[in-house]
């Protein structure tokens, strides 16, 4: 009888560490993903956009952003992209090379602003993107900033033939460590 209860608090004992083990597994995954697990933030779930930072990240280091935007969020066809940033973000941007990827080809752009002082980007596709495209926004030779944060980068659109109002799709939440 002793051996058996002995068995059985062995054997909960070890289904408990198990399934602590494999429960943490996501948990974890999902920690080293960018763009991350976000407990706190400004931005609702359904406006939050993922994207990649291709070099880490890393403060004051070289690198290639890769803001998506789904298929679902294209309910519409895109004349243009403007990309906002927060006035803490002091990092540099290669106007001369960025692009707008739909199905992993690139798209030709008729455009690339870069207005500094208002930290607005602007991307002109020659031909409207069509909606429910799935859409990569690649910066290349971006000089993250020397200062580590979470940068709210907003991403809006215009569309052709309609109204020339600026419709927000959503955010990306860059993190620079």
């Amino acid at each position: 009888m002793f051996s058996k209860k002995l068995m059985a608090r062995g054997a909960f004992s070890t289904l408990a560490i198990a399934g602590c083990l494999l429960g943490s597994i996501p948990a974890v995954t999902l920690a080293q993903s960018l763009p991350g697990l976000t407990i706190f933030s400004g931005v609702k779930p359904e406006y939050r956009l993922s994207y990649r930072l291709d070099f880490g990240g890393h403060t004051n280091g070289w690198d290639r952003y890769r803001l998506r935007v789904p298929a679902k969020k294209m309910k519409l066809a895109v004349a243009q992209f403007s990309i906002t940033y927060p006035n803490y973000y002091k990092g540099k941007f290669d106007k001369d090379d960025m692009e707008i990827r739909v199905k992993g080809k690139s798209v030709p752009l008729q455009e690339v602003n870069w207005n500094k002082e208002n930290r607005v980007i602007e991307l002109i596709p020659e031909e409207p993107i069509p909606a429910n495209s799935a859409v990569e926004l690649v910066f290349s030779n971006v000089k993250n900033p020397s200062n580590p944060g979470i940068f709210y980068f907003n991403c809006q659109i215009l569309s052709p033939g309609d109204v020339p109002l600026l419709r927000y799709l959503g955010t990306w939440e860059l993190s620079v460590s």
